[in-house]
């Protein structure tokens, strides 16, 4: 039921001439249901320590899980002239709920308000990129899985060097891709505090609860300094590089792509899932989606870049410079999670030509220093046998060189075969790494569910029915 009046925000939101320019509501509009959230939570902590009566406290619950219903559904009459997701809730649950709305903001500033938003927010984001990532190694693994025979030259410094395999090759971009996983997980873990109850940057002199805020919402305790805690944006810087670290990851698998499928190399057929064909050449199929990917990357860095340089100068506690955190933070997510998504799909769709794979594969010089480990397993000073594969290779007579105590091939599955050291490319080193790595990926996804438990709390949260 609305009151006549309550619509009215408090003194402390009285527009100024600069409110348009301060105004946050485009960016921090995604912060709702946190903030919904994070503020049931604090009114049961108010009502449990007797600042609220019991009677108030379940109203204001009511009232704010009747705001979350409106978010959901879409009929929160959202207001521009109030500057933020905070003042549009309050000022909702004031217009629902009369006089007693404004309790709700006792011992909590928006400082620390924004502060618990973020960390929920941002509890989802990891969760949903992990989960994202997690869908990209399965898809690695099972091409992988199918191509552990397959010879393929490996490179450096972008000429040919020895051979590996299509699977190695598949495998390589798996465990960068685990890394990235990695790191969000153990972001994950150490951005799990709660801020709520350091107030503005003193705390409060009201007998407040932050354990039990921290613990409603599934934070594993609270901050440890109110100073530190409403100034602290590590997390999103964290999680910044993360997202950075996957989009160049993603940019370098996409520029091997945009390689391989050049008629130069030829490894890749020219099939609809690398992308678009020209709007004027027939005969063209160009890797567009590979080619997206790695510019993409440019976007994730700036983000980084941006949030960080709004941190370099900042004094402690609050400062007004930090409204400027949300909006890389969106769009890096956005962004990774489109790339991330992009490249599950090339990677299913991408076929290997397995004429040209043979051909380059039979590349004598990838053999080299195959022939000269020949030499050192019958005796010879491994720098005396690389002097004599110089040579032999330079006069164009490496046929002619001994093979030392054992038999030498370099037809390309034998030789593959030869390449039996720990983390190698020969197929019994590969199928050691392929179960590793579903090993690796069971624990991600074990890990990844007691993460989402703590999302699904905070819905929980907001869809209770009181007792």
């Amino acid at each position: 039921m609305s009151v006549s009046g309550a619509g009215s925000p408090p003194p402390s939101y009285v527009r100024t001439p600069g409110a348009r320019f301060l105004n946050s509501l485009s960016v921090d509009r995604p912060l709702a249901r946190y903030d919904v959230a994070g503020s049931i939570a604090h009114a049961e902590m108010l009502g449990r320590v007797g600042i609220l009566s019991p009677s108030e406290t379940s109203e204001l619950v009511a009232g704010l899980r009747t705001v979350a219903r409106e978010i959901r559904d879409g009929s929160f009459p959202w207001r521009e002239d109030l500057e933020d997701v905070h003042t549009n809730i309050e000022v909702r649950v004031t217009e629902l709920l009369g006089p007693v709305g404004g309790k709700l903001h006792t011992a909590r500033s928006r400082n620390d308000q924004v502060a618990l938003d973020e960390r929920l927010y941002l509890r989802s984001a990891i969760l949903d990129v992990a989960t994202a990532l997690l869908e990209l190694e399965r898809r690695l693994l099972q091409r992988a899985d199918l191509a552990v025979d397959v010879p393929l030259p490996g490179y450096t410094h972008l000429q040919r060097a020895q051979l590996v395999s299509v699977a190695h090759w598949f495998l390589a971009h798996f465990w960068r891709f685990d890394r990235d996983l990695d790191r969000l997980i153990d972001l994950a873990r150490r951005a799990n505090t709660s801020p709520l109850g350091a107030g503005a940057l003193a705390g409060s002199t009201l007998p407040i609860d932050p354990a039990y805020v921290a613990s409603r919402l599934g934070f594993d305790g609270a901050f440890e300094n109110s100073l530190d805690a409403v100034s602290d944006r590590d997390p999103l810087a964290e999680f910044l590089f993360d997202l950075a670290l996957v989009a160049v990851h993603a940019s370098s698998f996409g520029e091997e792509v945009v390689v391989f499928a050049s008629q130069e190399f030829g490894f890749l057929e020219r099939s609809p899932a690398l992308g678009a064909g020209s709007s004027l050449m027939p005969q063209k199929r160009n890797p567009d989606i590979a080619e997206l990917v790695r510019g993409k990357a440019g976007r994730a860095i700036g983000d980084l870049v941006a949030l960080l340089t709004v941190l370099k100068g900042l004094p402690l506690a609050y400062n007004r410079d930090l409204q400027e955190d949300k909006a890389p933070v969106a769009d890096a997510l956005a962004t990774v999670e489109g790339v991330v998504g992009a490249l599950s799909e090339l990677v299913d769709g991408m076929r290997f030509a397995p004429a040209a794979l043979a051909a380059a594969s039979g590349d004598a010089e990838l053999y080299a220093t195959d022939r000269a480990e020949a030499l050192v397993a019958s005796g010879v000073p491994f720098r005396e046998a690389h002097a004599t594969v110089t040579a032999a290779y330079a006069a164009g007579t490496p046929a002619a060189l001994p093979t030392g105590s054992g038999s030498y091939d370099h037809d390309p599955p034998l030789a593959l075969g030869r390449r039996a050291s720990p983390g190698g490319p020969g197929p019994k080193a590969v199928a050691t790494q392929i179960a590793h790595a579903r090993e690796r990926r069971t624990a991600r996804s074990e890990t990844l569910s007691s993460l989402g438990r703590k999302v699904e709390l905070i819905e929980e949260l907001l869809n209770e029915v009181e007792k």
